[in-house]
């Protein structure tokens, strides 16, 4: 091949800076310089005028990207990222944590009009959400979760704790806060790969109805009960949790809130309300949530949990808890627990990327190293929060007299050895 013809070649996959390109670079490069960030065009053009040393490099390859991330930057940055459009040169959580950063505190009125022209999340639309995120395989959340595949924020009681370690700690406080007795019927709306299930059902002897719509977790969840000598004790049910039905002790819900939808909500009360007993009964709803009402990024909604929404702690309140006739006992905010809880996976991620990407393809790898990178980073800068709510019948008696109770070690409810 001639050298002209490389030079065209090489022109024709960076086109020329047009007077545009550095027009949108300018604006673009404004928006970011504030937290420490410096673009480059696909040309090598650089517009960054501070005397500070960057944290981090955006590395542009064309217009549409510039435009996209000047438009809709929620969209756009995964967008680009994902196909190559951009690449990132530093740390990407860095990159990704100072740009979390720049989101005004609160949404604008375009993205609350996409949130309610969203689908709404039936039976049917459920199932299919359900099947694009967890369905992926067992053996690809196996490579990068703890050993009991626990899928949701761990709780480090110190800073030395493994994530095995932390994951069976937060097991342990949701028992703990739900004040477990031996022989108590439990209901468990979304149960993963069922950790917390077989985890209460081994350690405080109670029974546990569990409902699940991923048939590869319940799959393996079934298989681990029936090694645990489980199966007397937990059922786990192929079934919408809308369709639950019989009176409970417990109620119980783990990073399931988060796909319901604001919509559903008042049906997600309805269940607590026929399910909780009056008398004794309690609950602990675990859940991603915000400090003031906005979508989830609509990235994050196209490629990794469709129909997703994170609530407030007021939706949660007014429009689940009270309409079922509940109180709230008491709430927990922990989200720098899942922001270290990210970092684990991240890094677990990271190691396996190679066999992710040979499987999945790059695209794929590349979305979900954002995903898990960008996560961390909004629980680090409190975009997103990491509520724990206990909750019991109005004028009931609360499960516990402090909070105290339930850290003290020497928990006086039953904890078996099986």
């Amino acid at each position: 091949m001639k050298a002209t013809d490389v030079q065209l070649q090489s022109r024709a996959a960076h086109p020329e800076v047009t007077v545009l390109d550095r027009w949108l670079a300018m604006r673009l490069q404004r928006a970011i310089e504030a937290v420490g960030l410096r673009l480059e065009l696909w040309d090598g053009t650089c517009l960054y005028a501070s005397g500070t040393r960057p944290i981090g490099d955006l590395v542009v390859r064309n217009t549409r990207t510039l435009l996209g991330l000047l438009v809709n930057p929620d969209l756009w940055f995964g967008e680009a990222f994902m196909m190559r459009d951009l690449e990132v040169r530093g740390s990407l959580e860095g990159v990704v944590e100072a740009l979390s950063r720049l989101h005004p505190p609160f949404p604008s009125h375009t993205g609350f009009l996409r949130a309610a022209l969203a689908r709404r999340n039936t039976r049917r639309h459920s199932r299919r959400n359900v099947h694009h995120h967890y369905d992926l395989g067992n053996d690809f959340y196996e490579q990068w979760l703890d050993t009991d595949l626990v899928y949701t924020c761990a709780f480090f009681e110190d800073a030395t704790m493994t994530l095995e370690e932390a994951q069976r700690a937060k097991l342990d406080l949701v028992c703990r806060k739900l004040r477990l007795q031996r022989d108590e019927r439990v209901i468990e709306a979304g149960c993963g790969w069922g950790a917390l299930a077989l985890h209460m059902a081994r350690y405080y002897g109670v029974r546990v109805l569990a409902f699940n719509i991923s048939r590869e977790q319940l799959a393996y969840a079934r298989e681990r009960a029936s090694e645990l000598g489980l199966s007397d004790r937990v059922e786990f049910v192929d079934d919408d949790y809308r369709n639950a039905r019989g009176e409970f002790d417990v109620f119980v819900s783990i990073g399931m809130l988060e796909h319901v939808g604001l919509r559903e909500f008042p049906t997600l009360g309805s269940v607590i309300r026929r399910t909780v007993r009056r008398a004794g009964g309690r609950g602990l709803l675990h859940f991603i949530g915000r400090d003031v009402p906005r979508p989830l990024n609509a990235w994050i909604r196209r490629r990794i949990f469709p129909g997703g929404y994170a609530p407030t702690l007021a939706q949660v309140s007014a429009r689940v808890l009270a309409p079922a006739g509940m109180s709230v006992i008491d709430v927990e905010n922990l989200r720098l627990h899942y922001a270290r809880t990210l970092a684990h996976w991240h890094e677990r991620f990271q190691a396996v990327a190679d066999r992710v990407r040979a499987r999945y393809g790059e695209q794929f790898e590349r979305a979900w190293e954002l995903y898990l990178a960008g996560s961390r980073a909004a629980f680090a800068t409190g975009w997103m929060q990491l509520f724990q709510v206990v909750f019991a019948p109005f004028e009931s008696e609360p499960p516990y007299w402090t909070r105290a109770e339930v850290y003290r070690e020497n928990y006086s409810g039953v904890h078996l050895t099986r």
